[in-house]
C-alpha cells in the first residue's frame, strides 16, 4: 500500500510545543513527561491520572501533567533483559467499581535455570500500591530467550481477556502447534480462568486457553466498537503484519510470510496456504510496529475509526483509514520524535506518543483551537 505524507510543515516552536498544520488537519504536539526509563504503555485511571510502565520495572503515574516520583508499590519483580521487562498496563472493564489493574511482564523462573516466561497478573490500585495480587496467565513451556514477548492485553465486550504471546524468537516453528503458547492469543477470563467456547477447548492435546495461532511478536491490540480484533506483529526481515483476527484460525508463521531471516536465507518460500490467513496489510521494508489505538475521540472528528500505529523504525506513527476490515490509506505522522514505543487515545480526544529508550517522553497531539 502506497504510503503518503500529507506535507504537513513546521509554523512555529515554543519551547516543548510545536505546532502543525497540514491540508487536512492543524494540530499542536508538547512534550508533557520527560524522564521515562524505557515507557511501554500507558493506561487513563481519568483524564489527569495515567498510568505508564517503564520496562525497567516501575509503574508510574502521571497526575496533572507531572510524573510522581515514587512508583507504585507492589508491582511483582521482572526479568529487565533483552526485550522483556514491565509491558502492558491494561484496566479492568469495570474499574471505577473493583479497582482492577493488569500488568504484563516477563518473569524469570529461578536463578538456577534461567529460564523465563510471560506473566500476566492482576491487582486492586489503593492508593499508590496494588494489593491483593493474583497471577491469571503464565506462558508454557518455559523459555531461554529474552525476546519476542507480544504481552499485548485487551477486554472483549463479554469481559474476557485476550493476551498475545510472542513466538520466543528461537522458537518460531511451535507457533504452529497448538501444546504451547508460543505465537499466540490466548482468552481468558477476567479471572484466570478459562471460557467455555474457546476454539480448541475440545481439541486433543491443544491448550484450552489458545484463540489463534500462527503468530510471530504481536506488538498491537484493538479490538473495534463491532467486535473485529485488529492485531500487528513484527515480521522478520520485512513482512510485519497488521491482520483481523478470529477464533480458531492460523495466521501462518512461519510457513508462510513475507519478510526473510535476517541472514538474508529463506524462511519459507511460500506467502500463501490453503487454511493459513493472509494479512490485510503488510510491510517490506519492516517498519518495526509497537502499540495501536483506534480513535474514537471528538477532538480530531476526522480521525474517527481510524487505526494509529506506533512504529519503531525509522521512528513515525502510521494512520490507517479502513473500510470496514480493508486498509484503504496509510499516512505517516508524528515523524520528528524518533522510535514511537505506544500511541495511546486519552479521554479528552488527544493522542499520547510514548518515545521509546532510557529518557522516554510523553508527547500529546491535540487540535489547535
Amino acid at each position: 500500500m502506497k504510503s503518503l505524507n500529507l506535507g504537513s510543515f513546521l509554523i512555529g516552536l515554543f519551547l516543548h510545543s510545536t505546532l502543525i498544520f497540514s491540508n487536512e488537519v492543524a494540530y499542536k504536539t508538547e512534550v508533557v513527561v520527560e524522564g521515562l526509563d524505557n515507557p511501554w504503555s500507558i493506561a487513563f485511571v481519568s483524564e489527569n491520572q495515567w498510568l505508564v510502565t517503564e520496562r525497567s520495572g516501575d509503574l508510574r503515574t502521571v497526575k496533572d501533567g507531572i510524573l510522581q516520583s515514587d512508583p507504585v508499590a507492589g508491582v511483582p519483580e521482572v526479568l529487565f533483559a533483552g526485550q522483556g521487562g514491565l509491558s502492558e498496563v491494561l484496566l479492568h472493564p469495570k474499574f471505577s467499581e473493583n479497582r482492577l489493574v493488569y500488568l504484563s511482564f516477563s518473569e524469570s523462573d529461578s536463578v538456577e535455570t534461567k529460564l523465563n516466561r510471560l506473566t500476566v497478573v492482576r491487582g486492586r490500585l489503593e492508593g499508590n500500591s496494588l494489593v491483593d495480587i493474583k497471577t491469571i496467565f503464565g506462558s508454557h513451556p518455559l523459555r531461554k530467550t529474552a525476546a519476542h514477548y507480544g504481552a499485548r492485553m485487551k477486554f472483549m465486550a463479554d469481559g474476557t481477556l485476550l493476551i498475545t504471546s510472542g513466538d520466543g524468537f528461537n522458537y518460531r516453528e511451535k507457533a504452529q502447534f497448538l501444546d504451547n503458547h508460543f505465537g499466540k492469543i490466548v482468552r481468558v477470563n477476567d479471572d484466570g480462568s478459562i471460557p467455555a467456547d474457546n476454539p480448541f477447548l475440545n481439541t486433543p492435546g491443544a491448550l484450552p486457553e489458545i484463540w489463534s495461532y500462527g503468530h510471530r511478536n504481536l506488538q498491537g491490540l484493538v479490538i473495534a466498537d463491532d467486535g473485529t480484533v485488529f492485531e500487528h506483529e513484527h515480521g522478520p526481515k520485512g513482512g510485519d503484519e497488521l491482520n483481523v483476527v478470529e477464533p480458531g484460525k492460523n495466521y501462518g508463521w512461519p510457513a508462510i510470510t513475507y519478510g526473510v531471516d535476517y541472514s538474508g536465507a529463506i524462511i519459507s518460500p511460500f506467502t500463501d496456504q490453503p487454511g493459513m490467513e493472509q494479512p490485510i496489510q503488510y510491510w517490506v521494508p519492516s517498519i518495526a510496529p509497537s502499540g495501536m489505538t483506534l480513535y474514537r475521540g471528538d477532538m480530531f472528528p476526522m480521525w474517527k475509526g481510524d487505526l494509529f500505529i506506533a512504529a519503531l523504525v525509522p521512528g513515525d506513527v502510521r494512520r490507517i483509514e479502513l473500510d470496514g476490515e480493508k486498509t484503504i490509506n496509510e499516512t505517516i505522522m508524528f515523524n520528528e520524535f524518533g522510535r514511537i514505543r505506544d500511541v495511546a487515545s486519552a479521554p479528552d480526544g488527544s493522542l499520547i506518543l510514548a518515545t521509546d529508550g532510557e529518557n522516554g517522553k510523553l508527547i500529546r497531539v491535540s487540535a489547535v483551537k
